[in-house]
């Protein structure tokens, strides 16, 4: 009889599908960023322009995404709309290939991404004007913790969008952990993004399901999650898979294409996952009348004139697309 090794007999417990338990496994988000083809996040260049006519979007203006990935979406929004681009990438590895990418199309000294993580961004207070939250950016932090700092770093009255998978349906505690994990994104259910929202000082909520029927805005329905399955040419997936071993090992990677079958039929047959846009404005300072009584900036806000209440409502009064007719945005 063969008798096992002594390091063989003190290795963890199989808890990853086939791969000792202190093993790395890549996520499916992992392997998508190891693709050598830029990307839109889910949604697409629809998505971006509905962002776009959302936000107000215009030339000069200051737009943040995080995390930038390799900084498609900025491109976008400077090649279309003229606006100054800034990104934070909390992968080293990924950071340095939008570089390259951007110093090759020439967009480096116009879209500025650096080093940084979601719970504590690279900047001062309040000096964007429309801050964009996409795919994976509570991969390693607290939602709350994370639309924090969304929001401080937004100018008062600026616009801060999350694009975010949510939960369709009630899931249970455990399930959600490990599904989080195989996708490398942590999803909530709408309701509780609204809340994180509202609690870092956001008003005037909209929101769009962008994983369910076509419209006018959106003609195809999109998958809330990159689907490996679906998303790569053959070729493509040995060529990710070849750089995932160099940096995983064998043993993490056929625990990530193990993953990769729950996630698809997770995609494709259980619904439980959609992909929706929450946004809303930064709260402006209220301003004080010589009776006492605050006055919300965008006349949406009405606190008590005692101090002891606040009725506060979800509106869409500071949307561009909800101007009143002949009145322009504050």
């Amino acid at each position: 009889m063969r008798r096992r090794s002594p390091s063989s007999s003190h290795m963890s417990t199989d808890t990853h599908g086939g791969a000792p338990a202190d093993t790395k496994i890549p996520s499916m988000l992992d392997l998508v960023h190891l693709s050598r083809r830029p990307m839109f996040p889910p949604g697409g260049v629809d998505l971006c322009r509905q962002i776009a006519l959302l936000t107000g979007m215009k030339e000069g203006g200051e737009v943040l995404v995080v995390p930038s990935g390799l900084a498609v979406t900025l491109e976008h929004f400077v090649q279309e709309y003229g606006v100054n681009g800034s990104g934070v990438e909390d992968d080293p590895v990924m950071l340095d290939r939008a570089e390259n990418r951007l110093r090759t199309i020439g967009l480096l000294e116009h879209v500025h991404v650096q080093p940084g993580e979601m719970d504590g961004l690279p900047f001062q207070d309040g000096i964007f004007d429309v801050v964009i939250a996409e795919l994976g950016f509570t991969a390693k932090v607290s939602p709350e913790a994370a639309v924090a700092e969304l929001v401080r770093v937004a100018k008062p009255g600026a616009a801060v969008v999350l694009i975010q998978p949510v939960w369709k349906a009630p899931v249970d505690p455990a399930r959600r952990r490990i599904l989080s994990e195989h996708l490398g994104c942590a999803p909530l259910m709408v309701v509780e993004w609204k809340r994180c929202l509202l609690e870092a000082g956001i008003e005037g909520l909209h929101t769009e399901n962008w994983s369910d029927e076509e419209t006018a805005f959106r003609p195809q329905i999109t998958k809330p999650f990159p689907d490996f399955a679906e998303l790569f040419t053959f070729g493509e997936k040995l060529g990710i898979l070849g750089r995932a071993r160099r940096r995983w090992g064998w043993a993490g990677v056929w625990t990530a294409l193990a993953r990769q079958r729950e996630v698809h039929k997770l995609l494709t047959h259980e619904r439980i996952l959609g992909l929706d846009l929450v946004m809303g404005m930064k709260r402006r300072a209220a301003k004080i009348d010589p009776e006492g009584v605050s006055i919300g900036a965008a006349g949406g806000v009405d606190v008590a004139s005692d101090g002891t209440g606040t009725i506060e409502k979800e509106q869409v009064s500071g949307l561009p697309l909800f101007q009143e007719e002949g009145k322009e945005p504050s």
